[in-house]
């Protein structure tokens, strides 16, 4: 509706939303995310059946307690899956980039895209993910027990207390691809919500499920207060991300400064190698010289360091989930990096075009770098040799598997990625979003498959046969890469147009 010859606010958001929409379908990466979607849905369908299965399992206590009500009881552990929402967001969801640019020159708001963004986040399907654990405990334990009105105060309560949290997640994601100092704030916050557990005389996770159980009384039975303190915190929540985005956006795009070199580091010692050490070089300085290659590089890095730590120092993952965080630890720099192969140089692909068979050198540069950067897993985790959690001939069997099969498979993305992403810029770009759905089902692969290997294979046949065929398997993809990498190259060349078209019109 036109008023007084200007766009509403509300019209002015949906004509953005159909932009935004538009601008996924021209993207480069939309028809081969189709399908990946499709497998995405299916083990989000799979993940739905496990939240009911958990709300099955938290009804059966709920009704069984004379303590607490069942809302009560629900809300005591509430704490437990917003840290698991926030957690799976990390995993699963990147803050996408904004529209912004086709609109900065328009009489439209300034907060105009910021504000399509934020209700977009807020209204994404989503955050209705665990209404597949809330519905069935609503039905089991509360909707008979206390009604209709109390049911409802109870799921619109929890919806409300999910969108606030994913927005907390957005805010915590800016902050952290700004600098990942920032992941203290997280901590701060978490350590503090579950404060009940590990203070006071009667600390523990009693004391912190009676303490979030109040919460279980006052906002399904419609406490004036309580709710007023739910809505304030939403309130707070979503206006100071649209203030950070906002920032965040129009900093990046008005930002004209050039990187000064004061220091130009030569890699001398890589001359020897020829073509191929120069792609080292390259790799090396593009982690060196640009903003977001070098923050994914250390936020691998971070995380390495985080589970080496967490697998050898504590005793939250026993028995299979031990080696489960084994192969999680050395997959990251491959999962986190090596999916993205081309992406980064899509910037510069006409260049890598002009001499044949250069493509072929920067792939092998690439293996090569991220092979030996599996070394730093390897040394952090010599304490859990030391203890015994797992055996020397397993942990060189999951490296070798790692470096083998696993970085072959992330490779091959080469031949399917044609989205150019910034070198530096985050918040702004062509398209809405950064997910490239085929590179979330290769992710969920490389986890996933070389656990089969690692935990079934030495259970059927026997510990250290077992080990021995996957570190065979490891080395027969390692020793026959130049047999691999060279057929990247051919299928690469025979959709050298069309990924080269989606380069150039995804810069």
């Amino acid at each position: 509706m036109l008023k007084n010859n200007k766009i509403s606010r509300w019209q002015l958001i949906k004509t953005l939303r159909k932009h935004i929409r538009l601008s996924e379908k021209r993207s480069a990466a939309f028809n081969q995310n189709k399908i990946a979607k499709a497998i995405v849905y299916v083990m989000s369908g799979f993940m739905v059946l496990y939240l009911m299965f958990f709300a099955v399992m938290l009804a059966l206590v709920a009704n069984s307690s004379h303590r607490l009500t069942a809302c009560e009881v629900f809300f005591g552990v509430l704490p437990f899956i917003l840290g698991v929402d926030f957690l799976i967001r990390f995993m699963a969801q990147q803050t996408p980039s904004q529209l912004v640019k086709p609109y900065v020159l328009l009489p439209i708001g300034k907060y105009a895209c910021v504000d399509c963004f934020i209700f977009n986040s807020v209204t994404s399907t989503s955050n209705l993910l665990w209404m597949a654990m809330f519905i069935p405990f609503a039905i089991m334990s509360v909707v008979f027990s206390e009604g209709i009105w109390v049911t409802l105060g109870f799921l619109l309560s929890l919806h409300l207390i999910i969108v606030t949290n994913s927005q907390w997640y957005v805010i915590v994601r800016t902050l952290v691809n700004k600098s990942l100092l920032w992941w203290l704030l997280p901590a701060a916050v978490y350590a503090l919500i579950f404060s009940p557990w590990y203070i006071g005389k009667d600390a523990g996770i009693s004391q912190l499920c009676d303490f979030y159980a109040q919460l279980g009384h006052l906002l399904p039975h419609w406490s004036v207060l309580a709710w007023i303190g739910l809505l304030l915190l939403m309130a707070i929540v979503i206006l100071a991300n649209r203030r950070l985005q906002f920032a965040s956006v129009y900093a990046e795009l008005s930002k004209t400064e050039t990187t000064q070199m004061k220091h130009v580091t030569q890699l001398s010692a890589l001359d020897r190698f020829g073509q191929l050490g120069e792609y080292v070089k390259l790799e090396i300085k593009s982690i060196m010289r640009n903003k977001n290659i070098r923050k994914g590089f250390i936020m691998a890095t971070s995380l390495v360091v985080v589970f080496s730590l967490l697998i050898s120092f504590t005793d939250i993952y026993q028995g299979g989930m031990t080696y489960f965080l084994v192969v999680y630890n050395f997959a990251i720099y491959g999962a986190m990096v090596l999916t993205r192969v081309m992406c980064y140089e899509g910037n510069y692909i006409d260049c890598l075009m002009v001499h044949k068979e250069n493509i072929i050198s920067l792939l092998k540069a690439k293996y090569i770098f991220y092979s030996l950067m599996l070394m730093l897993p390897f040394i952090l985790m010599i304490p859990i040799l030391v203890m015994g959690k797992v055996s020397l001939f397993a942990l060189i069997a999951i490296m070798l598997i790692t470096a083998g099969p696993v970085h072959c498979a992330f490779l091959y993305m080469a031949i399917w990625n044609k989205q150019t992403m910034p070198l530096n810029t985050k918040f702004i770009g062509k398209g809405s979003v950064e997910n490239n759905w085929v590179q979330v089902v290769v992710q969920m692969a490389a986890f996933f498959l070389p656990m089969l290997f690692v935990m079934f294979l030495p259970t059927l046949v026997g510990e250290k046969l077992g080990y021995a065929l996957v570190a065979l398997l490891g080395l027969a993809f390692i020793l026959t890469s130049n047999y691999w990498i060279p057929d990247i190259y051919k299928r690469m060349m025979k959709r050298k147009y069309v990924n080269m078209e989606g380069f150039r019109s995804s810069r």
